[in-house]
């Protein structure tokens, strides 16, 4: 998406967390459409503007502080009934200054496992669902009848550097699904990992998962996971991307985008299709089919978020 496609207002946002990882929110004044709700701080970039400049002088102007190191996180297309935005979050990596409220404004820090029950502006939430992301998304094959092989090839992934896992066991019953998401859990939670169970809200629910993944088939008007818990979506197509987008969910993993083993016969999209497919797209997007962490440069060229794999995240 260009930086000032169409009518597009593009609204810098800057991402700053503290030393204990907590991030900091401003909130919207008096008179504002959105007031007191509470947002990611930056504003507007002035037609011609660099992003970064721009990002510079926004929060020089806002917070009083000097941006000495940022880079880009994620690029939030909206719309409502008033305007659309193009909202771009940058992870302020490095700054001087203690942020004030030069504006007026009211500051506070927040963990990012709380942002879900602080109101805040619509266009923000996508960026809160992408503090609690990673780039690249581990997807399990089918276990096969020996769970200790299986298990240690996730062991090893995880070791590797894994931090969001993808439990994918569709074929095997309720009881051999527990007991392998209870083992994956406990080799994840020590080192930080983020499990989502495929298919399965309720048992999700039950053993205290990081969320589920589900089919697009099985969306419903209603969220079957509370939040804070993650729920996402498998999409092929706009119709189900939309669908994803009207139930609530919190990113959707698009694909196949490359001819892939794991799914023989099925027809790639390739890269141009998924760029017009998520051209405006308000959640982070995670492309698979045939794809690596090598490709996570070419999926971010294209407006995709990160990358998920199943063959390319396992030893």
């Amino acid at each position: 998406m260009s930086a000032q496609k169409g009518s597009a207002i593009h609204v810098m946002a800057g991402v700053l967390r503290d030393a204990s990882g907590r991030v900091l929110l401003a909130q919207r004044p008096a008179g504002d459409a959105l007031a007191g709700l509470w947002e990611f701080p930056g504003g507007k970039r002035e037609p011609g503007e660099d992003a970064l400049a721009a990002l510079v002088r926004e929060l020089d102007e806002e917070l009083g502080i000097q941006v000495e190191a940022a880079e880009p996180l994620v690029r939030v297309p909206w719309r409502d009934s008033r305007k659309a935005l193009l909202l771009d979050a940058w992870h302020v990596t490095r700054w001087r200054g203690a942020p004030l409220g030069r504006e007026g404004q009211a500051l506070r820090w927040a963990e990012v496992e709380a942002l879900h029950a602080i109101e805040m502006p619509p266009a923000d939430r996508p960026i809160a669902t992408a503090l609690r992301m990673v780039r690249g998304m581990m997807v399990t094959p089918e276990p096969d009848a020996d769970a200790g092989a299986f298990l240690s090839r996730i062991e090893r992934a995880l070791d590797g550097g894994v931090r969001l896992l993808q439990l994918r066991a569709r074929h095997a019953g309720v009881q051999r699904v527990r007991e392998l998401a209870l083992a994956v859990q406990g080799l994840a939670r020590p080192r930080g990992v983020r499990v989502l169970l495929n298919g399965e809200p309720g048992l999700a629910v039950e053993l205290g998962l990081d969320g589920v993944h589900l089919p697009a088939s099985a969306l419903t008007p209603e969220r079957p996971v509370p939040a804070p818990m993650l729920c996402g979506a498998s999409c092929h197509d706009a119709r189900e991307l939309a669908a994803a987008l009207a139930a609530g969910m919190d990113y959707v993993v698009l694909g196949p985008v490359a001819e892939t083993a794991t799914h023989p016969g099925a027809p790639p999209l390739g890269w141009k299709a998924v760029a017009a497919l998520i051209e405006g797209y308000p959640l982070p997007v995670y492309l698979i089919g045939g794809l690596g962490p090598g490709d996570l440069g070419a999926a971010r060229a294209v407006g995709a978020y990160g990358i998920a794999g199943i063959r390319a995240y396992h030893a």
